[in-house]
């Protein structure tokens, strides 16, 4: 019997490492989506940025809308400089999205404009399987 136990807990134990594995391995995938878009951001390419969206959020906001939504947003904080991980989250739940595989990632980014504002973006395991946006919000650093 306790050996049963035994190799029952060495399954679970072995279990939760793979699953941490795989969430640290989604994570570091979600992270280079995120950068690579935000880098489109940062040129000024809105219209490509919606075009590498997830398909979630290419279905609540229209490409025209998006493009005048980052230019108000973005043309105020005047261009991006350094930009430094806060931190990243992997969740199977966000607000007002379907359930899914999701990754908040945070941001301190320094604007020419404004200084230093925190930059939220979360991507998403789209239909393709590729990591892709579905939020962006920029706010001041406390």
């Amino acid at each position: 019997m306790k050996r049963l136990i035994s190799i029952a807990m060495l399954a679970f134990l072995l279990c939760s490492v793979g699953f941490a594995q795989d969430e640290a391995a989604k994570k570091k995938e979600a992270q280079a989506s995120a950068e690579s878009w935000l880098a489109l951001v940062d040129a000024g390419n809105y219209a490509e940025s919606w075009d590498e969206a997830s398909t979630f959020f290419k279905s609540k906001v229209s490409k025209a809308d998006w493009e005048k939504m980052l230019t108000q947003v973005r043309t105020p904080l005047g261009k991006a400089g350094g930009r430094a991980l806060r931190g990243a989250a992997y969740k199977t739940s966000v607000p007002k999205a379907p359930d899914g595989e999701y990754v908040v990632i945070q941001y301190t980014t320094n604007f020419a404009g404004v200084g230093a504002a925190v930059e939220t973006i979360t991507p998403t395991l789209d239909q393709d399987g590729k990591w892709r946006m579905s939020g962006y919000y920029v706010r001041p650093a406390e």
